[in-house]
């Protein structure tokens, strides 16, 4: 009944220790920091917890509500608006987001220049639209791991970028973690 735990957590395990690519790095070198990166994210970090996820959908029970027609479409809204902005966003980081290396590049525009991690805020969608979808206690508490793991990653990630790219002090400061500020942007418009 909660089989699907093992992948769930083995991935997001491996996906936060994606998290310190410049601490391989240093230890390891400049490739190999990056291959341990890739290894741990790309390959039995995203692809594992996604595996649980459809476990834990395939062994939902007992729904928390009745799912209706308005439930299935305003969770795939949400799940699509969420699949967007991951797209956008690795869109503009381009390979950085699979294989991060001690050299990248600032990346402050697009997407980037409304939050620092558009990426996560386009997952945490995705978890929201499904458990619309599929409410049951498999699926919350896949979505309960996932929510306090993209907090978790976010904070590694934060550190870590922080220790490879030195512009990213600033940016930090000026631009919110996963809601773009509404406030933020009528100032701008008046400049």
């Amino acid at each position: 009944m909660y089989w699907f735990l093992i992948p769930l957590i083995f991935g997001f395990s491996s996906n936060l220790a994606s998290s310190f690519t410049a601490e391989y790095s240093s230890r390891w070198g400049k490739t190999n920091g990056s291959l341990i990166t890739i290894l741990l994210r790309d390959i039995t970090g995203i692809p594992v917890w996604a595996i649980g996820f459809v476990l834990a959908i395939s062994e939902s029970s007992r729904m928390f509500y009745r799912v209706t027609t308005f439930h299935r479409i305003a969770g795939w809204v949400i799940i699509s608006i969420g699949a967007v902005i991951i797209i956008i966003a690795l869109m503009s980081i381009r390979k950085k987001a699979a294989a991060p290396s001690t050299t990248d590049a600032l990346v402050s525009r697009g997407i980037y220049s409304l939050v620092r991690h558009p990426i996560h805020s386009g997952t945490l969608l995705e978890f929201a639209g499904l458990f619309i979808i599929w409410p049951s206690l498999q699926v919350g508490i896949a979505c309960v791991i996932g929510i306090t793991w993209i907090f978790l990653q976010s904070h590694f990630e934060e550190s870590d970028l922080l220790r490879r790219i030195p512009e990213y002090k600033e940016y930090r400061l000026k631009v919110p973690a996963f809601i773009p500020s509404l406030r933020k942007n009528r100032t701008n418009q008046h400049l």
